[in-house]
């Protein structure tokens, strides 16, 4: 098992539309390409609070690439997002990383 990490840094302000944006919509559409969140998280003391922190269990980064770029390919993902964006963009600049538990780890 390993783990992505991804930070959303939002545009000053759009962070909820960001927020609505997965309660509304990304979700379900991991949910169709089996992409298996391990959590999300806002900033409450850190160097901004317009930030989105989540990860997602992957068996395998052969699983991420399959999935990941069949969710980045999807129709209806290209509609929504262009849709939640009419207003101007919301993030502004993400980073990722692949994380791997320790032997000692409570997450396996």
């Amino acid at each position: 098992m390993i783990y992505e990490m991804r930070v959303y840094r939002c545009v000053p302000g759009r962070l909820p539309a960001l927020l609505k944006r997965f309660e509304t919509i990304t979700l379900k559409l991991w949910d169709k390409h089996g992409i298996r969140q391990a959590g999300f998280f806002t900033t409450l003391v850190g160097a901004s609070n317009q930030e989105l922190t989540y990860f997602i269990a992957w068996d395998s980064l052969a699983e991420r690439e399959q999935k990941w770029t069949a969710f980045q390919t999807d129709p209806v993902w290209l509609s929504a997002r262009a849709d939640t964006e009419k207003d101007g963009q919301i993030v502004d600049n993400i980073v990722n990383q692949f994380l791997q538990p320790t032997a000692f780890s409570s997450v396996r």
